[in-house]
């Protein structure tokens, strides 16, 4: 246990100063009744060194957390020298004795220490009371001119003193490694809700990055998709404007809707964003039934392209339907862009029993080093978000080809759709 761990804050040191006056004022008391009663008779001593003793006794308790070793030695020897020399004062220094061995045990940073100073005083005391206990068996014996049997007053009178000072010194042992205990489960407990509290941090800030990531893909699908088609049509218009302005009308019309569609998929991506996490798996209606109007915009951008659904279709978890959408959309994007003039692409959907298929093929130039970028990057992550594989990677004869199979049984047991 650290240092800083145990300081002491004001209120505890002004509860030890008052812990000292309280203990030096009540045996002030005691001592002037004691001493009243005559608890030693002829051999006590007088009051004034009993206010001294009483002096050592209580004002060390003031720092007893500060210096509990110190004090607990300096508490026990004022004790053991007032019983030797019958100060009449008894029951504020057993409080002293008992609070300054709890304080060892409770407080002592070194523990081999602590035991150590509590195993010196409590042997000390034990070796100073068998050694008065004899003296004064001896003092008895002669005084009553027999000797003390084993079944004596006397003797099962020290025999008490022994069980009361093994509870006495047993319990201060006790109660201060069961207070140490406690403290150290406590730093344990505070230390681990500051961590349990850390990395609830980190996972709120890598749950805002996650956001952010999806946020750029949604961008960069939204965006890339349209503002490619915008350009694609607007060049044409601009060919064709002089020679067919019918036909340059029809394209800028096409560009007008990319535009609205645009916005219109902005919006709906602001409004999802600001939608809660229980709506956001439904926030947005994209899907596989609007890979055709997809591959309608593909060709009204001037890119000829085919759209095929293979097989008996099934239900798709929401997710997986946006997400193939996106892959869908990010593959005809990149082939307007990058494969050159006269491409056509040619998109399939296929359902088998086990899981659905998106293939998008495209022809064009022949590419001999693929240049990774944030599409690739956003495609795979969306077909590992949907439990699926991917294959994107060029044809031989030129052009693209990009594959996703997503499995439904694994996508209808993470999202409880029944396949």
């Amino acid at each position: 246990m650290s240092e800083s761990s145990r300081a002491l804050t004001a209120r505890q040191r002004q509860a030890d100063a008052l812990l000292a006056v309280v203990i030096f004022v009540a045996g002030v008391i005691s001592a002037a009744l004691s001493a009243v009663s005559e608890v030693y008779g002829d051999q006590q001593a007088p009051m004034w060194l009993a206010v001294i003793y009483l002096a050592v006794l209580a004002l060390p308790l003031a720092w007893r957390r500060v210096f509990p070793g110190t004090v607990a030695i300096v508490v026990a020897v004022a004790y053991f020298i007032a019983v030797t020399l019958h100060i009449p004062e008894l029951y504020a220094g057993n409080i002293a004795m008992f609070i300054s061995l709890y304080t060892v045990g409770a407080w002592m940073q070194n523990r081999r220490s602590a035991m150590i100073v509590r195993i010196v005083v409590i042997v000390g005391m034990f070796a100073w009371l068998m050694i008065s206990m004899y003296r004064d068996a001896i003092d008895t014996a002669h005084d009553a001119e027999v000797i003390a049997g084993a079944m004596s007053p006397y003797v099962a009178f020290m025999m008490l003193q022994v069980l009361l000072n093994v509870l006495y010194f047993g319990g201060a042992y006790y109660f201060g490694e069961r207070t140490w205990n406690a403290a150290l489960q406590r730093e344990a407990l505070e230390q681990r809700t500051t961590d349990l509290e850390r990395e609830r941090e980190v996972t709120a800030a890598q749950a805002v990055a996650l956001d952010r990531v999806r946020i750029a893909r949604e961008l960069h699908d939204v965006v890339a998709h349209h503002v490619s088609v915008m350009g694609v049509q607007a060049g044409a218009a601009r060919m064709v404007i002089d020679q067919d302005q019918q036909k340059s009308k029809q394209i800028l019309a096409g560009v007008e809707e990319s535009a609205r569609t645009a916005i219109s998929e902005l919006r709906h991506l602001l409004e999802t964003l600001r939608s809660s996490d229980a709506d956001a798996e439904d926030a947005s209606t994209l899907g596989l039934s609007d890979i055709p109007q997809l591959v309608d915009a593909s060709r009204a951008a001037g890119m000829p392209t085919q759209f095929t659904v293979v097989g008996e279709e099934r239900p798709v978890p929401s997710v997986v339907q946006v997400n193939l959408y996106r892959i869908a959309q990010e593959s005809l994007t990149n082939a307007r862009r990058h494969a050159g003039s006269e491409t056509t692409a040619d998109v399939r959907l296929r359902y088998t029993p086990s899981d659905v298929e998106l293939e998008v093929v495209n022809t064009g130039r022949l590419v001999l080093a693929p240049r990774p970028g944030l599409g690739q990057l956003g495609m795979r992550e969306r077909a590992l978000a949907s439990g699926g594989t991917i294959e994107s990677a060029p044809r031989e004869r030129g052009g693209w080809r990009v594959r996703v199979q997503v499995p439904l049984a694994t996508t209808a047991e993470l999202t409880g759709t029944p396949a």
